[in-house]
């Protein structure tokens, strides 16, 4: 049995805090580069040049990436053989404050969802996982609210056709338009329930762009990639003014469903999409 205090806890979402507002993840920027290079049209390969330009300006001057520091999500795999010494989601919560105030990050999260009053550094979102092991992993994801606000989700019937999927999806990246600041990471959730659907969708951003999905059958990433080459062919481009760079990776995360159902969720990310792991 392995044993961890709430300090550790609250001490690796604070610093977790930090790296994910301020550093851009490497596969994004690794895209962002090759978009770059391989962009037509000038007013969108200057846009890009910016955003990159940008990426490397927060990580050397420790500004955040994008002042939208978002709703911090946080994804815990909590191994069996781990004893927590202390309460964990106020471990959690408490690194959070603590990270977004020692990084001067924006405060967005409102108690009352109706009423709203004065904004805060918590509650945050807190999805944990139990898995084998001794270890405790644990993922923020800021996720800003440009991009969260054009999530869809639609439930198919099952004998639907994968066009008709894809078309659900092409057509939540297209009524974003250039709202949700493009180019775009998109995450899918397909099956489980509505809600898990929608789990589904955002740990798919969590996964490295441009890596093959997980289908046992080898149908995702071929879905996968004819999604990301259809999607680019919306010409929204960067910030929306047209280009061929609308979205940098398509992430498709499957699970089984009821016999009656297909639940289908999209989950976009602006071109900054931010997180950070550590394991304890």
């Amino acid at each position: 049995m392995k044993i961890i205090s709430a300090a550790q806890i609250t001490k690796g979402v604070s610093d977790l805090c930090i790296q994910a507002n301020l550093i851009l993840r490497q596969d994004v920027l690794t895209a962002l580069k090759k978009a770059y290079k391989g962009e037509t049209n000038k007013r969108a390969k200057e846009i890009l040049d910016a955003i990159i330009s940008n990426a490397f300006i927060a990580q050397k001057e420790k500004l955040a990436i994008c002042q939208d520091t978002g709703l911090p999500c946080v994804f815990v795999e909590l191994g069996q053989e781990v004893k927590i010494n202390g309460d964990l989601n106020s471990a959690i919560n408490k690194g959070i404050e603590s990270g977004y105030r020692k990084g001067f990050l924006r405060n967005s999260i409102v108690k009352d969802p109706l009423f709203r009053g004065k904004s805060g550094y918590q509650p945050v979102i807190i999805h944990i996982d139990i898995v084998k092991g001794n270890k405790l992993k644990l993922t923020v994801l800021p996720k800003g609210f440009g991009c969260e606000n054009k999530t869809q989700l639609k439930m198919f019937n099952p004998t639907a056709k994968i066009d008709e999927i894809k078309k659900f999806i092409i057509g939540a990246v297209k009524s974003a338009g250039p709202d949700a600041c493009p180019p775009y990471i998109v995450g899918v959730g397909i099956g489980g329930s509505a809600d898990y659907a929608c789990l589904l969708a955002k740990k798919a951003l969590l996964r490295k762009i441009r890596r093959k999905g997980l289908s046992p059958k080898g149908t995702v990433p071929e879905l996968e990639r004819g999604l990301l080459s259809e999607i680019n062919r919306l010409n929204i481009g960067p910030m929306g003014l047209g280009g061929r760079t609308t979205c940098l990776g398509v992430n498709i995360e499957t699970y089984p469903t009821h016999i009656a159902g297909l639940p289908v969720c999209v989950n976009i990310s602006c071109h900054a999409l931010r997180s950070a792991t550590k394991v304890i």
